[in-house]
C-alpha cells in the first residue's frame, strides 16, 4: 500500500514504524506536521491510500479522516485515552499495558479500534519501555491493522465501555503534583515516580533550596541515610536516601525561570560546587557488583570472554565517559581472554557526542573537539585489536558516531527491533569515528553515500541484507543477550579461533598498506574542525538540545527522501573524494 506517516516529530517510534513498513515492501512517506494545513499539503503531495500516525500530538482534521482511513497509534490498552497513558500505567504499578491502533475521529483516542497488542511492564523507565515494549507492540498492531484495511472486509470495533474487556478509561494529563516524591516512602514507590517521568517531563523536586527536574532513577541496595539527603555521588550521578534505602539520580535540569529554559545534564555537573563533603563512592571497572546500584561503565569476565558494558543515559557519550570506556576496553584487551563483547546498554547502544554537555560548555567548540577525539581514541583502539575477536551487541538503537563504534568490531549483532541512523548530516557535521574507513569496507562507497546522505533510518534486518551488520536474532533484550553470550563462548572455544585472528591481522595489515588508518582520522577531523566552528552546527545543536520545533518536511521513501538539507550533489562529490583519498 501507499502509506503516509504523519507525526509531530521524527521520533524513535515513527522511525521504527517507517523502517518496518519499508522492509515489507510498502510505499512509505513521512511528514512532520505542525498543523492541519500541513497535513492537507502532505496528503496532496504524497496521495496515499492510508495514513498512519505513530506519534501525533495534534488532531487530524475531519476533512482528512473522512477522505481516507487514518490510523492513530495510542500507547494504551483499549479504552485508554489521554496524553499521559504510559505515565499512569507505570505510576500505578500495572503488570501489563498495551498499544491500540484506532480510527481518527472527532474525539481524541475515541475512534473505532482496528487492532491492539498487550505487553508486560517491567522495571524500565518510560522512555526505555517506549523504545522497546511499546515499539514492538505498536509495530505488531499497525501491521495487523494495515492487513485489515487492505482486505476491505474487516469492520473496526466501536469503543464500548460496557464490554468487560475494555479496561482503559479517559485519564487526565499527569501533573507534577501526581509525580511528587515523598522521600520517606519506600524505594519502589520513589522509583515508580522517577520512571514514569523519564525522559520527559522529569520529577520536579527541591535540592539544596533550588528546584530541579529529576531524571534517570536507579535502585541502590546498600547505602542508607536521612530520607531525601544526598548521601553519595558516582560518575555524574547523586544518591538520595529513601525511607528504606536509596536511589541514584543520573541527571538534573534546573526548573524554568521565567522565559529561560535549562538543559538536562549529569547531576553533579548541575550541582557543581554544592556537594561539599558528599563522598564519591567510586567502583572499580571490574568490581563485582552483587547488589543493585548505579554503574555506567563496567567490565565482567566469564571463562574466556570479557564483557564491556556501557549503559549511558540517552546513548550520549561525553568526553569523560569515552575516556572511562577506553579504560574499560583496555582492561578487557589486557586480559588473557579470547573474545571481547561490547555489550552497550539494555535500552540504547550509542548516539555519539553528548550534545547537551557541548551546548552548555564554556567553550562549546573546545568541548566538541575533545569529545570527538575521545570517541576516536576508543574506536581506533577497537579497530587495532589483534589479540581478541571483538563482538558488538546492539540491544538498542544506534545513531551518528554510535554506528561506526559498533562497526569497529569483527562481528556486529543486533536485535530485530533495532534502528540505525548511520549519518551526521542532520547536525551539519562531516562525521568522525573512522566512518570513512568502516562503512565503505562493509557496504562500499556508493551505499555509504546513500546511507550518510539520505539521513534516513534503517532497520537491523535491512542492515544485515546490505552487510552493515552480521547477525540479527533474539526477541527481547534478555533473549538477545543470552544468545550473544553463547555466540561469544562458541567463538572463544571454536577450532578456528586462531585462523580467524590471523586472518583479521592480515586484513588489517593489508588495509594499512593501502591507506594508513591515521589518514582517515586526519581527513575526518580536518573537516570536523571546520564544521565545529560553523554557524550551521551551532544552530542544529541548539535546536536539538532545546527541542526547538524543526521545519516540517515531507518525503516519499521510495523516491529517495531527504530529511535534512537539499544540496546533496555538491556534498556527495566532496564525500566521494574524501572516501577515495
Amino acid at each position: 500500500m501507499r502509506i503516509l506517516l504523519l507525526c509531530s516529530a521524527f521520533n524513535s517510534l515513527t522511525q521504527r514504524v517507517l523502517v518496518e513498513l519499508d522492509d515489507i515492501g510498502h510505499d512509505v512517506g513521512c511528514s512532520v506536521v505542525a498543523d492541519a494545513e500541513a497535513m492537507r499539503t502532505a496528503l496532496d503531495t504524497f496521495d496515499p491510500e492510508l495514513v498512519v500516525a505513530p506519534y501525533l500530538k495534534i488532531a487530524i482534521p475531519m476533512d482528512v479522516w473522512r477522505r481516507l482511513p487514518c490510523l492513530i497509534v495510542h500507547p494504551g490498552v483499549r479504552g485508554d485515552r489521554g496524553a499521559s497513558s504510559l505515565d499512569w500505567a507505570i505510576l500505578r504499578g500495572l503488570p501489563r499495558w498495551g498499544v491500540t491502533v484506532l480510527q481518527a475521529a472527532a474525539e481524541f483516542d475515541a475512534g473505532d479500534v482496528w487492532a491492539h497488542c498487550e505487553f508486560a511492564i517491567d522495571d524500565a523507565s518510560k522512555s526505555a519501555l517506549y523504545r522497546h515494549r511499546v515499539a514492538d507492540a505498536a509495530v505488531q498492531a499497525v501491521l495487523e491493522a494495515i492487513v485489515r484495511v487492505h482486505g476491505g472486509s474487516y469492520v473496526p470495533e466501536p469503543l464500548d465501555y460496557s464490554r468487560p474487556e475494555i479496561v482503559g478509561r479517559l485519564e487526565r494529563p499527569m501533573k507534577q503534583a501526581d509525580r511528587a516524591i515523598d522521600w520517606s516512602a519506600r524505594t519502589a514507590e520513589v522509583l515508580r515516580r522517577l520512571r514514569c517521568s523519564d525522559s520527559t517531563p522529569g520529577v520536579l523536586d527541591t535540592i539544596l533550596g533550588q528546584q530541579y527536574h529529576l531524571f534517570g532513577g536507579h535502585e541502590e541496595e546498600l547505602l542508607r541515610g536521612r530520607p531525601g539527603a544526598i548521601i553519595a555521588r558516582r560518575d555524574g550521578a547523586i544518591c538520595r536516601a529513601t525511607g528504606d534505602g536509596a536511589v541514584w539520580i543520573s541527571h538534573l535540569r534546573k526548573a524554568r525561570r521565567g522565559a529561560r529554559t535549562f538543559v538536562k545534564l549529569p547531576a553533579t555537573a548541575v550541582l557543581a560546587g554544592q556537594l561539599g563533603d558528599v563522598p564519591d563512592r567510586v567502583l572499580a571497572l571490574d568490581a563485582v557488583a552483587d547488589t543493585k546500584t548505579y554503574r555506567e561503565i563496567w567490565y565482567e569476565e566469564v571463562a574466556d570472554v570479557g564483557y564491556v558494558h556501557f549503559d549511558l543515559y540517552n546513548g550520549a557519550m561525553s568526553t569523560q565517559q569515552c575516556k572511562r570506556l577506553l579504560d574499560a576496553y583496555r582492561l578487557a584487551r589486557g586480559r588473557p581472554t579470547k573474545v571481547i563483547v561490547l555489550m552497550g546498554g539494555s535500552d540504547l547502544w550509542s548516539n555519539g557526542l553528548d550534545l547537551n554537555l557541548i551546548e552548555t560548555a564554556l567553550h562549546p567548540h573546545h568541548e566538541a573537539w575533545a569529545n570527538i577525539n575521545a570517541i576516536d581514541d576508543l574506536v581506533g583502539e577497537i579497530i587495532d585489536t589483534a589479540s581478541h575477536l571483538v563482538i558488538s551487541a546492539l540491544a538498542g538503537n544506534a545513531g551518528a558516531g554510535g554506528v561506526p563504534l559498533a562497526l569497529a568490531a569483527d562481528e556486529v549483532c543486533a536485535r530485530p527491533g533495532v534502528v540505525l541512523n548511520p549519518h551526521y548530516k542532520g547536525m551539519a557535521l562531516f562525521g568522525s569515528e573512522y566512518w570513512t574507513y568502516l562503512l565503505p569496507r562493509r557496504v562500499g562507497v556508493d551505499r555509504t553515500l546513500e546511507l550518510t546522505e539520505a539521513c534516513l533510518p534503517i532497520s537491523a534486518r535491512r542492515a544485515k541484507e546490505i552487510g552493515l551488520v552480521d547477525h540479527v536474532f533474539g526477541r527481547d533484550v534478555a533473549g538477545f543477550r543470552a544468545q550473544v553470550r553463547q555466540m561469544a563462548q562458541d567463538l572463544a572455544h571454536g577450532p578456528d579461533l586462531h585462523a580467524r585472528l590471523q586472518a583479521k591481522l592480515a586484513a588489517r595489515h593489508r588495509d594499512e598498506s593501502i591507506r594508513p588508518l591515521s589518514s582517515y582520522r586526519f581527513v575526518e577531523l580536518t573537516r570536523m574542525q571546520r564544521d565545529l566552528s560553523g554557524a550551521a552546527f551551532e544552530e542544529a545543536r541548539t535546536a536539538f538540545v532545546h527541542k526547538t520545533p524543526q521545519q516540517p518536511f515531507s518525503h516519499p521513501a521510495a523516491d529517495g527522501p531527504v530529511i535534512f538539507g537539499t544540496n546533496t550533489q555538491h556534498r556527495q562529490c566532496s564525500l566521494r573524494r574524501a572516501l577515495a583519498h
